[in-house]
């Protein structure tokens, strides 16, 4: 009963929950909400696989054998990247509104999906706590920041605005290529590849597909939404079934070009370039066909203002 109470509150945690979550956010509830957030954690993500390769420490159970391993794991384990984004999506959206029932909701969220980490011994308390720690320093840092580059970022064209997209995804797949560059002379320890195998899991640590694939995220949801600004915003409101008829329109989208990312296999390149293709999908190839399919209605603001995309949505 506890152990599939911390796979549910894990599962929260894990992208395949809050990716889709996201998705429907931006597409059905707020634009402007989904947009920040999705860059957020986009951007957060890439970060946290950086850092992963950096600091390279084990999971607990590829070291102690006494520990069980619920999730076969294969890539590092500090800082914690379900620690780290649960700060950053419930902090930032707790951030948007003073209603204490929200923090209160978010901090237990958060503390829950740290201990779910813990208790299915893929990760050891130092590195959920890191993972908590970088978390929130990175969402200070880019609430402090917002107001100053979405400004400045909206006045360039949209082609200097795709360029910008695509040198901050290269430079953040440069920082992951050095950490890993550290690692040429470092030898893999067995006994973790036999722990990893011994839980159900594969053993490609040492690879740049994760990150490639975390930096063509990072591009296709920047440059999708600056061509989104550029276009005219969406509309996420409206009919509830114009809302719910968006959901099976982008999917199909997102099925295609995830479809043909099969046949692309799993290296580096293929790997960015099948993510970047979802990234810029879901932010502006789905708005678009939302708009011409008159599911959605084109708007021409987009997001300057941090803190009124909450109010947006409960209105």
């Amino acid at each position: 009963m506890l152990t599939d109470f911390m796979r549910l509150v894990s599962f929260i945690g894990s992208a395949g929950f809050s990716i889709p979550l996201l998705v429907i956010v931006f597409w059905c509830v707020s634009a402007r909400l989904g947009a920040r957030l999705a860059v957020l954690l986009s951007v957060g993500a890439m970060l946290n696989t950086v850092l992963k390769l950096f600091f390279h420490a084990p999971r607990p159970f590829w070291t102690d054998r006494s520990i069980h391993g619920y999730e076969a794991q294969s890539s590092f384990g500090m800082p914690s990247g379900h620690a780290q984004n649960s700060v950053v999506a419930w902090g930032f959206l707790a951030s948007q509104t003073r209603r204490r029932a929200l923090w209160a909701a978010a901090l237990v969220l958060v503390v829950l999906i740290g201990v779910s980490r813990i208790y299915l011994g893929v990760h050891s308390i130092g590195q959920v706590l890191a993972g908590w720690a970088i978390g929130a320093v990175f969402l200070v840092v880019a609430l402090q920041l917002e107001p100053i580059v979405t400004p400045w970022w909206s006045r360039r064209p949209v082609v200097v605005q795709v360029v910008l997209a695509l040198a901050v995804s290269l430079a953040l797949l440069g920082l992951a290529w050095a950490a890993l560059r550290t690692l040429d002379d470092w030898n893999w320890p067995e006994t973790w590849s036999e722990a990893i195998i011994a839980a159900g899991g594969g053993v490609k640590p040492l690879s740049m597909t994760a990150a490639s694939a975390a930096a063509g995220g990072v591009f296709g949801i920047i440059a999708g939404l600056s061509i989104l600004g550029w276009r005219g915003w969406f509309d996420s409101g409206g009919a509830v079934w114009r809302r719910l008829a968006r959901i099976p329109v982008g999917g199909l989208g997102a099925f295609v070009v995830y479809g043909i990312g099969l046949f692309m296999g799993d290296q580096p390149v293929p790997s960015f370039l099948v993510q970047a293709a979802l990234g810029l999908w879901a932010t502006a190839g789905a708005p678009e066909a939302f708009v011409r399919l008159g599911l959605a209605r084109r708007v021409p603001r987009a997001v300057t203002r941090p803190g009124e995309a909450l109010a947006e949505v409960s209105q």
